[in-house]
């Protein structure tokens, strides 16, 4: 059951896509206070809260406080309050009752989650004004699939999307990018996509491309995709100020672009340097801009990713300005502690946060109407617009086709339009398993296309890292290797354990068939790919305080080495489960271990995969070197069969939009005698072993 609250004044931001009737107040469970807004609930001893989507800290965020702000923030460190997504729905866990909450409101929410006091939980909603959704339900999946349908149907990539890319920034022309692909093709090494950053570009202007660099992106995307390779470039929020540059020159003349306090265009600065910033909350800036990602389509670009979109900006010129201003205060001055900060503070702040968000306003639509509102009160949707304006656009340039499109910022709602990528995160080894636990959290809140740069984007990987941490990311919908201009490089052919990562990349496509099963009827059903195990064993306590073992579709667990030097790990099972060790496509070995405690050695070369009782895994051959490559229409199975499995199997042509049509279904049967029955247009058969 849902029930909606009015707070305020609220805007509306697009999230809900199910209209619900106005509930009166006053609102059960919460005690609302006023001024500032805030409604608090007792939090009682062992109950965790799960939700918030892109954030620090584990699956159960109780414990610390949060807060709504979409930041450029590449430090992901457990102090930190937001990251780059606003993702204001969290659900409460106890072994008696579930229940959630969703806070639309674009502007800055607080989630205290029993840090001021460990048996309260507090939401402020700094605006006062919003629309507030309480969800009860019998279960965690229960309230997950009420939300989901709320905020509408998520985000289906096409097929390819699900193979491995291979992104660097710095790759700074086509020849860098030919010899990527060969790097990996002469290897026999799975690839999928190549990524392209901001150096493709010309002078960093959006939808431009390097002439002297990149002489024919056309001609070079159209040999990639006859090997199976994708190009994938990037788009940024800002838009160079340039005369003769006819992107910027269009937004000036038809005013389409975010204004200051005086009506004029809004400068910041960025890559470029001085852009202004489409106004993409505006109907008409988000269809032209939108339009634009139609220039590299022309060329053969397939997929696109959206970054600096918060956004992010290096500083504005009234700051910029202020403080070189105030510098002469300091000259010829013994500058003590204080006075020294004061300093560094005067360049520390100008860019991202109140003192540019205050500066420049918005045409939003409300009620068919346009509003002009100042950034700070919608801050959080400008990603999400920025997304949702190229994929409105592809319904037009490419219809009834799947593009590739993921973002940096987001709001809920934003998973309609897109997936996301887990930011600028570092290559340490707690952000291999903050990266475990973003899945479950993200997928709570719509984002099931969604993956962390493997390996880490800032800071130098090391082999192992990289080894381990593709031996997770081969199980996540976005498998993509990203790293920043000046670390060390990662792409896998260069590490003298080469062909184990070709092995391991083998394991993702022989996976393909259950990985994109799972994330179809996920996204079909309103349902979860990736899940804490206390959201399936709601009577185990231990389940509860598992946070490095997460739950893949219906028939799997996961448990990664997340550890430097570790050999193995220790592994609680809820139940009986059958213990899989996959060293490459066709070759792995089988053990069944009770429900319990166990250490489990993992050598650098394998994978655990935990099958649960009486459940199947769809598999393919796994020998191709793309997914086009792949056959998916014979396959074998992983098994654990007590008495009897059945498994749903879901298949497309991966390219169109047609996705509930029966004959993507194949039922399979297989009981614990052997006997195997299959039901639709896949050819399933036993492994010999």
């Amino acid at each position: 059951m849902i029930c909606k609250y009015r707070f305020g004044t609220p805007l509306e931001t697009g999230a809900v896509v199910a209209p619900r009737p106005e509930s009166p107040l006053p609102m059960p469970r919460f005690t609302v206070t006023e001024d500032p807004l805030t409604l608090s609930c007792p939090l009682p001893e062992g109950a965790a809260v799960y939700g918030l989507g892109e954030n620090v800290r584990g699956m159960n965020k109780r414990g610390w406080h949060y807060e709504s702000q979409c930041t450029d923030i590449p430090h992901h460190s457990e102090d930190k309050l937001s990251l780059y997504g606003a993702h204001n729905f969290f659900l409460v866990s106890t072994e008696e009752e579930v229940f959630g909450l969703f806070v639309d409101d674009p502007g800055v929410v607080h989630f205290d989650i029993g840090y001021t006091r460990s048996d309260l939980l507090s939401v402020t909603v700094k605006s006062g004004d919003a629309w507030v959704y309480l969800i009860e339900g019998e279960t965690e999946a229960d309230v997950a699939r009420q939300f989901r349908g709320l905020v509408g149907r998520s985000y289906i990539p096409p097929k390819w999307a699900f193979g491995y890319g291979q992104s660097r920034w710095g790759y700074r022309s086509e020849e860098d990018i030919r010899a990527v692909a060969e790097g990996y093709r002469s290897r026999r090494m799975a690839l999928d996509a190549i990524y392209l950053d901001i150096d493709y570009m010309e002078r960093f202007k959006d939808f431009t491309v390097n002439r002297e660099t990149f002489p024919d992106l056309k001609a070079l995307a159209a040999d990639l995709k006859r090997d199976g390779i994708h190009l994938v470039p990037i788009i940024d929020a800002g838009v160079k100020i340039e005369t003769g540059y006819d992107v910027y020159e269009q937004g000036v003349e038809q005013g389409l672009f975010c204004t200051d306090e005086r009506g004029e265009n809004f400068i910041a600065a960025v890559w470029p340097g001085q852009v202004h910033f489409p106004d993409v909350l505006n109907p008409a800036a988000r269809r032209w801009f939108g339009r634009l990602y139609g220039r590299l389509m022309e060329q053969g670009i397939e997929g696109f990713w959206n970054d600096m979109n918060e956004p992010a900006i290096f500083y504005t010129q009234k700051n910029l300005d202020a403080a070189f201003a105030r510098v002469e205060d300091f000259k010829g001055r013994n500058l003590n502690l204080h006075r020294y900060w004061e300093l560094k503070a005067l360049f520390n702040y100008l860019g991202d946060g109140p003192n540019s968000y205050h500066q420049f306003f918005h045409q939003m639509e409300q009620d068919g109407k346009l509003l002009r509102v100042r950034h700070d009160r919608v801050h959080n949707l400008y990603g999400m617009n920025m997304t949702r304006a190229a994929s409105e656009a592809f319904d037009e340039l490419a219809p009834g086709k799947r593009v590739l499109m993921f973002s940096r910022a987001s709001y809920i709602g934003a998973h309609r339009y897109g997936g996301i990528w887990q930011g600028d995160n570092k290559s340490w080894w707690s952000h291999l398993q903050m990266n475990l636990q973003m899945m479950a959290s993200l997928n709570l809140v719509g984002f099931l296309y969604t993956g962390a740069d493997l390996g880490g984007f800032g800071c130098d990987t090391t082999e192992d890292l990289l080894l381990r941490w593709i031996a997770f990311g081969i199980f996540t919908p976005l498998m993509r290797n990203h790293c920043a201009l000046g670390t060390r490089e990662q792409e896998l052919y260069r590490y003298p354990r080469w062909e184990t990562f070709r092995d391991l990349l083998s394991l993702r496509y022989m996976l393909l068939p259950y990985l994109y099963s799972e994330y179809m009827k996920a996204a079909l059903t309103d349902g979860l790919m990736f899940r804490p195990l206390a959201f399936d064993y709601r009577g185990d306590a231990r389940a509860r305080e598992v946070e490095d073992q997460i739950l893949l579709g219906e028939s799997a667990m996961l448990a990664p080495v997340c550890q430097q030097n570790a050999t193995g790990r220790h592994v609680y099972l809820p139940e009986e489960m059958k213990l899989i060790r996959l060293r490459r496509a066709g070759e792995w070995t089988e053990e069944i271990l009770p429900a319990g405690d166990h250490y489990i050695p993992v050598a650098l070369d394998e994978v655990p995969l935990f099958l649960r009782p009486d459940r199947l895994v769809p598999i393919a051959a796994g020998d191709a070197d793309c997914v086009m490559r792949e056959d998916f229409d014979h396959l074998s199975l992983l098994s654990f069969v007590r008495t009897e499995a059945e498994y749903l199997l879901y298949d497309d042509d991966g390219e169109s939009r047609d996705y509930n049509q029966q004959s993507h279904y194949t039922a399979i049967r297989l009981n614990a005698g052997g006997a195997l029955t299959v039901a639709g247009s896949q050819t399933v058969t036993l492994p010999e072993r």
